[in-house]
């Protein structure tokens, strides 16, 4: 990660010294350079959209006024989900596609997620190009422009698309709970809903600007299982603030795991044979219980990084169809490019169509391990490889445990803390093993208590 990039874009809180208009029109600015050494002599043209934010506007003029500096063509899409924005940016034959989002973080916050002219998200090599021509950039020009950019309704073409992939009126008889986390899919979920002839209860539909995510959304998905019994519905949806997400309860109620799903899509793909390559791209965070899963029914889990543009990049690679993250980030690269909450959904209920069972029962074929978890705050990093006592004692429960457990031990990305996860199947010896992890760690590092 750069000065300004992180694992998802740039990311912070609204007027912070990451997330400002200033800094945006000098991004803006950057992009267009950038997009001009690689086509000096061709038109570049930019699609943009955000989530319902109230600082939302602000950035995007900014940018817009940024990438105007470099003659960029910019299509201003509004309010519309990440994924429709990389859609239409593939519509349009665009060379550069930017959602400003904070995805799942509170209204204070916002963001900037790009994607190149494969609406793809940038890379580690892109992203240290832009930010040498970002820190380049000189100050904001006292007197600017207007911002010019064309209006583009791209959420009415994304709302037909995905509309396309399921019968009208399909969903009749089914009631089915939304919660739409007061963000950019507030409009375009439930339009194609009720398409689909679904009886729906919606929360989260209201934004204004102040209250996306706010008890609601992906990250809060108690009213949504609340509702989903109060109502007898057969299924509860919820996205994140920008749509790229997925999280279900069952008709009981129950969240079900991002694994579980995951693993649903895999098995049932590999036994209707569309699973491409017979393997499943997931993260190193996935429980290990999806691995069996996956092997049992004949196919592969191949693991990476966590970040959503890493299991995309793995995917391309390996020539994967499907792969995803636990927290409810899913992509079907044979219908997107990106992660889309909505286009998870619908393969879910086509996935509970053609097995006839509820989802409460469809759950029961993915069986996870039970793991154990602890974040020790630390007063330095020191390298992991040099960590005597703890890479012994990793090494002994990976020997005792064999396939049938893991260790995950890393650094936070952004905080001072070293992270300790313990799968396997016994829950016991899961405890035993993180216990004895933690008293390496004290050996080995200065761990603040407080």
């Amino acid at each position: 990660m750069g000065n300004y990039f992180g694992t998802d874009g740039i990311r912070g809180a609204f007027g912070s010294d990451l997330v400002n208009p200033a800094l945006a029109f000098r991004l803006g600015s950057a992009l267009g350079g950038y997009l001009k050494e690689l086509n000096p002599k061709l038109p570049i043209n930019a699609v943009i959209g955000r989530d319902t934010r109230g600082s939302g506007p602000a950035l995007a003029d900014a940018l817009i006024q940024g990438l105007n500096q470099h003659g960029v063509i910019v299509h201003d899409i509004g309010v519309a989900p990440t994924p429709a924005i990389a859609q239409a940016l593939l519509q349009q034959s665009a060379d550069l596609g930017i959602a400003i989002t904070a995805s799942h973080n509170p209204a204070t916050d916002n963001g900037i997620k790009l994607f190149d002219g494969s609406a793809c998200k940038f890379n580690d090599v892109e992203e240290a190009r832009i930010e040498a021509l970002l820190d380049a950039e000189p100050e904001v020009p006292q007197e600017l422009s207007q911002p010019e950019s064309y209006s583009l309704d791209a959420a009415a073409f994304y709302i037909n698309y995905i509309r396309s992939l399921m019968d009208k009126n399909c969903l009749k008889g089914w009631k089915v709970v939304l919660d739409l986390a007061n963000g950019a899919t507030s409009q375009t979920t439930p339009a194609a809903f009720e398409h689909w002839g679904a009886e729906l209860v919606l929360i989260g539909d209201q934004p204004n600007g102040q209250n996306i995510n706010r008890d609601v959304g992906s990250e809060h998905p108690e009213l949504l299982g609340q509702a989903v019994v109060t109502h007898g519905a057969r299924l509860g949806i919820a996205h994140d603030g920008d749509g790229d997400r997925l999280v279900v309860c069952d008709e009981a109620g129950a969240v079900v795991d991002g694994d579980i799903l995951l693993g649903l899509f895999a098995i049932h793909g590999l036994r209707a044979g569309t699973l491409k390559n017979d393997t499943l791209v997931a993260t190193i965070q996935s429980n290990l219980g999806l691995d069996h899963a996956v092997r049992e029914a004949g196919g592969t889990v191949v693991r990476t990084d966590v970040g959503d543009r890493n299991v995309a990049r793995v995917m391309r690679e390996i020539g994967a169809n499907i792969g995803g993250e636990s927290s409810g980030h899913i992509i079907f690269s044979d219908n997107a490019t990106t992660g889309d909450g909505l286009v998870a959904a619908v393969k879910l209920i086509d996935l509970m169509c053609k097995a006839k069972q509820p989802l409460s029962q469809l759950r029961r074929e993915v069986c996870l391990f039970p793991l154990a978890t602890n974040n020790l705050r630390v007063a330095e990093k020191k390298p992991l490889a040099s960590l005597d006592t703890l890479n012994s004692a990793i090494a002994t429960i990976e020997k005792d445990f064999g396939e049938e457990g893991r260790v995950l031990v890393r650094y936070s990305g952004t905080e001072p803390k070293i992270r300790l996860l313990v799968e396997g199947k016994d829950q016991k010896r899961v405890a035993d093993a993180l216990k004895g992890l933690e008293n390496a760690v004290c050996c080995d590092l200065d761990v603040v208590v407080h």
